[in-house]
């Protein structure tokens, strides 16, 4: 006998499941006698809509849990975590991480059925234990998604003082852009603006001599006519791989130096910065210099 996705004790015991297998982490007893089944055949979402149904009515997901359901790129941790009201004792739940929060009705958003907390609160709390390289990509995505704007981010730093990770949240906002496609782009640009190189200019347009654009650079200088293009492994690709032959053929006809990055050299400012900074000096650039 399968179990259906809510039953109960004696359902169990019928279909043979010992008490033993439901105390284990397949299994979530939501109250006295009903229990949920939470096997592989459950998306992440789904998964969290049956968690909730444990949650008080103040909770909301939170940190890299409502990150990844906005689709941020992050990895949802094993044990959601959960923003409540701070109370004298907090509940816990073995399968939850909890977090005392208060939360405005700004820091709070329904989203795929899910309550989670907003972009700007996700951002901040995001900030305590996420790298500035890191938080910056996340920040782009959220922004490029349109779960956060630089205003609603303002306003939620602006009454973040004494918190955890605001110092941090502050520097790094300022850096976010919603052009950057990807992580990996979010993170070229993150090492070339906290270098001492010029802040480099995302999405750059490559005009044919018609004055027709006929190409975007992930990240460029157009002063300079320098770009920098990330590589992913969808590159490979025989299409797409045609398409970037004739993207850089048409740039690099147009007098563009393009600079191509692959994941291994994205993960730290050495490659990404050095050799930015030998093809800008090739092209005129001079330290302290324009």
């Amino acid at each position: 006998m399968t179990l259906p996705p809510y039953f109960t004790a004696a359902s169990a015991r019928a279909a043979g499941v010992s008490r033993a297998t439901l105390r284990g982490p397949g299994f979530l007893r939501l109250a006295h006698d009903l229990t949920v089944r939470l096997d592989d055949a459950i998306d992440d979402c789904e998964r969290l809509r049956l968690l909730a149904l444990l949650l008080p009515d103040d909770a909301a997901f939170s940190h890299a849990t409502a990150a990844a359901v906005f689709d941020a790129p992050i990895d949802a941790p094993k044990r959601p975590h959960v923003a409540l009201t701070p109370r004298r004792v907090l509940p816990q739940h073995a399968g939850l991480v909890v977090h005392g929060r208060r939360l405005s009705d700004e820091d709070v958003v329904v989203h795929r059925e899910l309550r989670l907390t907003s972009g700007a609160q996700t951002f901040l709390d995001l900030a305590a234990g996420v790298p500035s390289w890191e938080l910056v990509a996340i920040g782009d995505a959220l922004l490029r998604a349109g779960h956060l704007t630089p205003e609603s981010l303002g306003r939620r730093l602006a009454r973040a003082d004494r918190v955890r990770g605001v110092v941090r949240a502050r520097a790094c906002a300022g850096l976010l852009s919603p052009l950057a496609m990807s992580r990996p782009e979010s993170l070229m640009r993150y090492w070339l603006v906290t270098s001492d190189l010029p802040d480099p200019q995302p999405q750059v347009p490559v005009y044919d001599p018609w004055g027709r654009v006929v190409a975007h650079g992930d990240l460029g200088y157009p002063g300079w006519r320098v770009l920098l293009e990330y590589e992913g492994r969808q590159h490979a690709e025989r299409e797409q791989f045609g398409r970037d032959i004739d993207r850089y053929s048409l740039m690099g006809a147009d007098g563009w130096l393009v600079l191509r990055f692959a994941g291994r050299h994205v993960l730290g400012p050495t490659a990404v910065v050095t050799r930015t900074r030998r093809a800008l000096i090739s092209r005129g650039w001079r330290q302290g210099g324009t």
